[in-house]
């Protein structure tokens, strides 16, 4: 615990320390209020609510909806940045714990660097009266890559990296990893139970939901098909044609809430 008290103290005590606590804190906050959006419109989906889609921009329209909606979109799509900034910053002076230096890691910070910039940019786009649904850009995206040489291999490597990816989040989850980047030291028992029921149950559906995607993503590439291709809304949708019908997107899309009260509790004790 010293020796973490003493890093943590030192990375604040760097240029820009203090800077990219800021931003990482304001991204987790910015995440978890898409996250929480996004798990309500799945749940009013799986009980034959119809509106918005469950995904990003349907979360947007909720928010555009509320008082004050567009400063809250506005606020959202800052944070969004500040996280790909954190992320920027781990990617070029490493991140928190002993092997925040690897190169896998800093390459692992520059992917979400830049997948954090596209989600800002998406933001900013419906802020200024743009943008579509996942579903749309999903299915326009493979279709533009399968037009490319080598694209259906292309788009089948992709899928198989966020299939893969979303069961890398589903284990890690489930054998509590999170812990390792939480500084908890004064927070009591019953905080500690609750952020490990957060992040499991959490990360445990949105590791479902990345596998889900990406195994649509590997299934257009076979059929060289891109109306095959899913996004966020399509791929919760699809959770209600199995045998457990509407209740396994509920448990989904409840689980996907908790991952954003999680990235709330991230913002406030996550070692950065």
């Amino acid at each position: 615990m010293e020796t973490g008290a003493a890093s943590r103290g030192a990375r604040a005590a760097s240029p820009g320390g203090g800077v990219r606590e800021v931003t990482a804190r304001c991204g987790l906050v910015a995440r978890g209020v898409l996250y929480v959006l996004i798990g309500l419109l799945a749940v009013r989906v799986a009980f034959g609510g119809g509106g918005k889609e469950a995904d990003r921009q349907g979360a947007l329209q909720e928010l555009a909806g509320k008082p004050f909606g567009g400063v809250l979109i506005w606020a959202v799509g800052i944070g969004l940045v500040c996280m790909a900034l954190w992320r920027l910053s781990e990617a070029v002076f490493g991140a928190a714990g002993p092997e925040g230096d690897k190169p896998l890691k800093r390459l692992a910070s520059a992917g979400r660097f830049v997948f954090y910039g596209v989600v800002a940019y998406s933001v900013f786009t419906f802020s200024a009266g743009g943008g579509r649904s996942g579903d749309e850009q999903s299915r326009d995206v493979t279709a533009k890559a399968m037009d490319l040489p080598a694209g259906q291999w292309l788009v089948g490597a992709v899928g198989l990296g966020i299939g893969v990816a979303g069961v890398v989040i589903a284990v890690q989850a489930a054998r509590r990893s999170f812990r390792k980047h939480l500084a908890m030291g004064g927070a009591s028992a019953r905080w500690r139970k609750a952020v490990d029921f957060l992040g499991v149950t959490g990360g445990l559906a949105r590791g479902a939901v990345f596998a889900a995607a990406g195994g649509f993503a590997v299934y257009a590439a076979l059929r060289y098909d891109p109306a095959q291709a899913k996004g966020l809304d399509d791929t919760l949708r699809s959770f209600t044609h199995t045998a457990a019908g509407p209740w396994l997107l509920v448990a989904v899309a409840v689980g996907l809430a908790l991952f954003g009260l999680f990235s709330w509790a991230l913002a406030r004790w996550r070692e950065v």
